[in-house]
């Protein structure tokens, strides 16, 4: 297939992306955002297989499944430039040639360490973009043995062809459980709260308005703080100075990925009475913190950095959308029917607990009392409609606003349920998921996915941020074994 660069068509359609059905729509604001230099993101998953990868089969399945979706057989084609310089972006259909994105690297082993080879091979692909002369997704594939698995895959696409939960349900129609080949992966259901209130008699009902008014009260409250929160953030208020701050991004990542139990995860969360959620965010503020004890005590100013309370937040991503789950796209990809799919996703800005705590449960104690306070605020929806808003009247170019805000924080998290069984691909069984980013304007991202009964945490870092990147995703599973003995304990204390 002879494809040339990026074309210059004429208007004909002012639909979004998400509505579909025409021959050339508009990407959405959220997903032309990605175009901007500073969020030019790519998400790219990475898989390891417990057996070696059988090139023509995996072909063979991504062209009767993956190529039927019309995002991954699309072209990104870019409108006569406006008098601002701003362009449009539609997608335009176009004939996949399933070789051009089939990427078989010839690596040299020179007796290297293949666990360090193919970190190496990764990093290397976060330097690097795809040609938008074809549809912006590639599947690499490296065929060696390394500690954690027989071969290793990146899947890489770029994040305007939708957010990870969307991608994420596509990705595993394509898979089959290995207890029952014939049956989709399922995911974990959105949990729901349930209302707990009684209303058997007239006092009942009183106080059950006015326990609604109170909520609705600071509903509003911490909404309007939030938001208040996000302005200053993108004029003045800056994170601290420490460790995970750097003054100049490299365009160079490192990716580190550990696996942990997720049946202990839930042991400590039915331990301590939280969500999976806060075990999680409890866990990366216990390793951050073990990371600048142990790193910088010999200056002296680990301690330091621990107790003078360093402002250190997260932006983490928020799903909008309800997920149509695996089955649904799997039907709708199989009728050739369009399948609603793109970005519809937002943040909150949530402060971490960076310090020397002696009780490791307290670390997911703290992260409980942020995500509980953020659960009852209107933050990400206000950040979603704000941001709407500003394109509609500033244009694509008003998304450095959302540049500064995210550059003013420490961090970037994103949290994505994965199957619940495990599963295969044409014959291939999955040891383990491990999804990521590149492009973000932050110098570190932390990623957590699951798998079957598996958690697998990923940390993106800038190259000249952290020296030894292995050394905070060591100290990820050493602060989840410090917490899970803490809940051991914890738990035979209320038998005894």
């Amino acid at each position: 297939m002879n494809l040339k660069p990026i074309r210059i068509i004429s208007k004909n359609s002012d639909d979004d992306d998400e509505n579909g059905g025409e021959e050339a729509t508009l990407l959405s604001p959220s997903s032309r955002v990605f175009h901007v230099p500073d969020f030019n993101i790519y998400i790219v998953a990475i898989m390891g297989w417990k057996v070696p990868i059988e090139i023509d089969s995996i072909k063979a399945e991504f062209q009767r499944k993956l190529l039927k979706h019309p995002r991954f057989s699309s072209l990104q084609v870019m409108d006569e430039l406006s008098h601002d310089g701003n362009g449009e972006i539609r997608w335009v259909p176009t004939t996949v040639n399933i070789d051009d994105h089939i990427i078989l690297p010839q690596i040299a082993h020179n007796n290297m360490d293949t666990d360090k080879l193919v970190e190496q091979y990764i990093s290397n692909l976060s330097t690097t973009t795809i040609d938008m002369s074809k549809p912006l997704w590639d599947f690499h594939v490296l065929n060696m043995k390394t500690s954690q698995a027989e071969a290793t895959s990146i899947f890489r696409f770029h994040h305007s062809l939708g957010d990870g939960v969307a991608l994420m349900s596509l990705l595993l129609s394509c898979f089959r459980t290995i207890s029952d080949p014939t049956c989709l992966p399922t995911l974990p259901p959105s949990s729901k709260g349930k209302s707990n209130l009684s209303i058997s008699n007239i006092w009942s009902l009183i106080w059950q308005y006015l326990v609604k008014l109170w909520v609705l009260i600071n509903l509003l409250f911490n909404t309007v703080m939030d938001v208040l929160l996000i302005a200053a953030t993108m004029l003045v208020l800056k994170d601290s100075q420490s460790p995970f701050t750097i003054a100049h991004k490299s365009n160079r990542q490192r990716f580190i990925y550990r696996t942990v139990s997720l049946d202990d995860i839930k042991f400590i969360k039915n331990t301590t009475n939280v969500t999976i959620n806060d075990v999680i965010l409890g866990i990366t503020q216990a390793a951050f913190s073990r990371y600048i004890d142990r790193n910088y005590e010999v200056e002296g100013k680990g301690k330091m950095w621990l107790e003078r309370r360093i402002r250190c937040r997260a932006a983490v991503a928020v799903n909008l959308r309800p997920s149509l789950g695996v089955q649904a796209i799997a039907e709708m990809i199989e009728k050739n029917a369009t399948v609603i799919q793109g970005n519809c996703f937002s943040f909150a800005i949530m402060p971490l607990n960076i310090s020397q705590l002696e009780d490791p449960l307290d670390y997911v104690r703290k992260a409980k009392m942020s995500m509980d306070r953020k659960k009852h605020s209107l933050e990400t929806r206000c950040i979603f409609y704000i941001l709407q808003l500003i394109f509609k009247f500033f244009g694509i170019r008003g998304v450095t606003t959302l540049g500064r805000v995210l550059s003013h924080t420490t961090l970037m998290f994103s949290n994505v349920a994965g199957p619940l069984e495990e599963v295969s691909l044409a014959g291939h069984p999955l040891a383990f998921l491990a999804p990521t980013c590149y492009g973000h304007p932050t110098g570190l991202m932390v990623h957590a996915c699951s798998y079957a009964k598996q958690l697998t945490f990923v940390v993106a870092v800038d190259e000249g941020l952290i020296p030894d990147p292995n050394q905070l995703g060591d100290d990820f599973v050493d602060s989840f074994m410090l917490i899970n003995e803490a809940a051991i304990t914890k738990s035979r204390t209320k038998v005894d």
